[in-house]
């Protein structure tokens, strides 16, 4: 699984941006939102990537944050939405203006997204309410800087990706957003899987 590629942007085009990695250009595609603030041509750049495996293509879609791309492999799990309108989602919402619709169930909103019709935009509410989170806000209660609120955010994804409701991954991660927990990793990978332990012996000792 290819989960970043950081490199010099060779070229930018409408739908995604050739990545330089060590002599390897990468296609990668990607929402206009993502697009606009990516460096120019010519600079390093990082992305954070799904790679879509299907029997005729291998398809890297690339994000600025690990939460973006964290949101869209969600999507693409909804009946009806592929990756090509979970970047049409992303192309209009950020991460947190789409929880807001989702989670008001605001159905003309999401009628915004170019494809989506009601009939979509219910389905969407339904299977997507009980599988996001409520966003960087309710973290910040909880983590004592920027690295620690990304990490809980890491941890947050994988615990929505492995079927824990929202209500059961908010209440593990405020049980686990210590600073022993914390301090027990040292880069942020190793606070990432530190984190993410603790928080499944949390839900496992229920």
């Amino acid at each position: 699984m290819i989960g970043s590629v950081s490199g010099v942007l060779v070229e930018v085009y409408p739908d995604g941006v050739l990545v330089d990695v060590s002599g390897v250009g990468y296609r990668v595609l990607a929402p206009p939102s993502v697009l606009a603030r990516l460096p120019g041509a010519g600079e390093r750049g990082r992305l954070y990537t799904h790679l879509h495996v299907r029997e005729d293509a291998l398809t890297l879609f690339g994000f600025i944050s690990a939460e973006e791309r964290d949101l869209f492999e969600v999507l693409i799990g909804v009946n009806g939405i592929g990756p090509k309108g979970a970047l049409a989602v992303l192309g209009v919402y950020a991460p947190d203006a789409l929880r807001r619709a989702i989670l008001g169930e605001d159905v003309d909103a999401l009628t915004l997204i170019p494809g989506v019709g009601k009939k979509t935009a219910s389905r969407m509410i339904l299977e997507l309410k009980e599988k996001i989170g409520a966003g960087d806000t309710e973290l910040a209660a909880v983590a004592g800087s920027p690295a620690v609120r990304e990490a809980l955010g890491e941890v947050r994804a994988a615990l929505l990706q492995l079927g824990y409701s929202t209500t059961e991954a908010r209440e593990a991660i405020e049980r686990v957003a210590t600073a022993k927990a914390v301090a027990n990793g040292n880069g942020s990978s190793s606070k990432v899987e530190t984190l993410l332990k603790a928080a499944l012996k949390e839900l496992g000792a229920r």
